[in-house]
């Protein structure tokens, strides 16, 4: 049997998952966290065991080797031969890739030069590709980007209305993000579709990050996010998308330059900024229940930017015939999943099962009642089986 290691490096942490293909059967998953610190953390999961310790990991080359020292230490495998092809998560692509890739010396570079575009991400994703192929130097390496699933957009859904001259000489444009998970999950929709020909699919990813995709026969048409990660529906602390305006007019008030005011719509926006209570949903949940009204307004304003995307898709795909709820929030919360249907359903139609709704945290559910106009699941997304699966394919050909 094949094994095949999923690898997404943060620019402070590891994770890894081992698959056996082409069964996907997991043997093992792990994270490795606070990766530069004393005190990081190293965790793994196989079998039906588990461990976690903390320890020093002071760069992301101790910590893959931390990886390959367990997967030995713990017998998951024997060898290290016998892990035939690492898949590693790449955020964005640009304009250069439209599918994964294997990792030579031009998809390097290429990655390279789109650090500006993903500066946290892409620089840590090269790191982790380099801290494997140095201890795996003769394994299939393949990149998988998180764009590539956006790239079949038209221009008017990803040009922006700049001076043309600024896209064409800086590539300044809609990617997108989460591709691999809207990929996955538009392809596990496809089962309560068997009887629709040309299948129109809203895919929401909402986690502390989130995005909104429109998919059409497989498709991607249009998706939330924009040049970076910041744009579209308001997330755990970011803005989404805002008035340009806005930035400078804060600049203005408050002194602050153009690189700090981008960091605080990063990083102290979305849940953070508005609740003023926390970036987790859960923590803003509470205080709504508690009757704190900033945590009531940021929950309101969540549930309206998401309504309002997929309303505007609804009318980019013609209509829809399905929903997806997916992610942290959007497989876990169904108080948030509620909100958001009660929202949107009279205007599409939608009969929920809201009875059948509380309570559900991470299973695969069918919210809509028969009767509905537009079918409404939750499918949980699995981003790595993805990755393992491009990177398999590449391993075998």
């Amino acid at each position: 049997m094949d094994k095949v290691m999923a690898v997404n490096a943060g620019s402070s942490s590891l994770k890894f998952k081992l698959y056996e293909m082409p069964e996907e059967k997991v043997l093992c998953s792990g994270n490795a966290e606070r990766i530069g610190h004393e005190d990081a953390i190293f965790g793994i999961k196989w079998a039906d065991q588990s461990e976690k310790k903390v320890l020093p990991i002071l760069d992301h080359a101790a910590a893959v080797q931390l990886v390959v020292d367990a997967l030995i230490e713990k017998k998951i495998i024997k060898s290290m031969d016998e892990i035939v092809a690492v898949g590693h998560r790449i955020v964005q692509g640009g304009k250069y890739f439209s599918h994964s890739e294997l990792f030579n010396k031009d998809t390097e570079d290429k990655i390279e030069s789109l650090i500006p575009l993903a500066p946290l991400h892409n620089k840590a994703h090269l790191v982790g590709f380099r801290a494997f192929k140095k201890i795996l130097p003769n394994v299939t390496s393949v990149a998988v980007f998180d764009t590539a699933f956006h790239q079949s957009m038209e221009p008017q859904d990803y040009v922006f209305p700049i001076p043309y001259e600024y896209t064409e000489k800086y590539d300044c444009r809609r990617y997108g993000a989460h591709g691999t998970s809207h990929q996955y999950l538009s392809q596990e929709a496809l089962k309560y579709l068997k009887d629709v020909k040309h299948p129109r699919i809203i895919s929401c990813h909402i986690g502390s990050g989130a995005s909104i995709t429109a998919i059409k026969d497989g498709k991607c048409v249009a998706t939330s996010m924009g040049l970076t990660p910041l744009g579209g529906i308001m997330m755990g602390t970011r803005t989404g998308d805002l008035d340009p305006s806005v930035m400078n007019y804060l600049c203005a008030c408050t002194g602050k330059s153009v690189e700090e005011m981008y960091q605080i719509f990063n990083k102290k926006s979305g849940f953070l900024g508005v609740s003023e209570v926390s970036n987790d949903s859960r923590d803003v949940l509470a205080a709504v229940e508690a009757g704190d009204p900033k945590a009531i307004l940021a929950n309101k304003l969540f549930i309206r930017r998401i309504a309002d995307f997929i309303g505007q898709y609804y009318v980019r795909l013609g209509g829809v015939d399905l929903i997806i709820f997916s992610a942290g929030i959007g497989e876990n919360s169904y108080e948030i999943r509620e909100s958001i249907c009660r929202e949107i359903a009279p205007a599409l139609g939608l009969e929920i099962d809201y009875e059948l709704n509380k309570g559900k945290r991470g299973v695969e559910v069918v919210l809509s009642k028969p009767e509905s106009k537009v079918k409404v699941v939750v499918i949980p997304t699995d981003e790595e089986v993805m990755i393992a699966r491009d990177t398999y394919s590449f391993y075998k050909k």
